[in-house]
C-alpha cells in the first residue's frame, strides 16, 4: 500500500491541483434551497465546466469545483462563491449556470445583479 503522501500527491497530479486559477464552491444544501434545485445546478455546473474545458484543465481559465452542503447563507440559494476573487452569488439555479460560466469564468465579467457580497483573497489583516 502506498504511503499517504505518495498516494495524495499522485491524486493531486491527476486532478491538476496546482494548475487552477479559480475555485467555485456551490452550496446544494437544503437550508438555502430545495436540494433537487441545488443538485440540478451542480450537474449543470459540472457539464458546463467540462464542455468548455475549464475543469481538469490548465490555462488562465482553469477552474476547480466543489459541491458543499452549507456556505452558511441559508436563503435565496443555491449560493455560489468564486475564489480568489471572493464573489458571492445568490439564486444560482441550473438556468443561470451557463451565463455565469461564460461571463464570469471565461470573460472575467462578474454578473453584478446576482452578487450579494465580495471577499477577495488574499485579504491581508490590517
Amino acid at each position: 500500500m502506498p504511503e499517504p503522501h505518495e498516494q495524495l500527491t499522485a491524486i493531486a497530479g491527476k486532478l491538476l491541483i496546482g494548475q487552477f486559477h479559480r475555485h467555485v464552491l456551490l452550496c446544494v444544501g437544503d437550508s438555502c434551497c430545495n436540494s433537487a434545485v441545488g443538485l440540478a445546478a451542480w450537474e449543470k455546473l459540472k457539464d458546463e465546466l467540462k464542455q468548455r474545458r475549464l475543469s481538469l484543465a490548465t490555462g488562465p481559465n482553469a477552474c476547480y469545483r466543489t459541491k458543499v452542503g452549507c456556505l452558511r447563507v441559508c436563503c435565496h440559494g443555491p449560493i455560489l462563491v468564486v475564489y480568489p476573487e471572493g464573489t458571492w452569488y445568490f439564486g444560482m439555479t441550473a438556468e443561470r449556470i451557463a451565463r455565469f460560466v461564460e461571463e464570469h469564468l471565461i470573460n472575467g465579467q462578474p454578473i453584478e445583479e446576482w452578487i450579494f457580497a465580495r471577499n477577495p483573497l488574499p485579504n491581508p489583516m490590517t
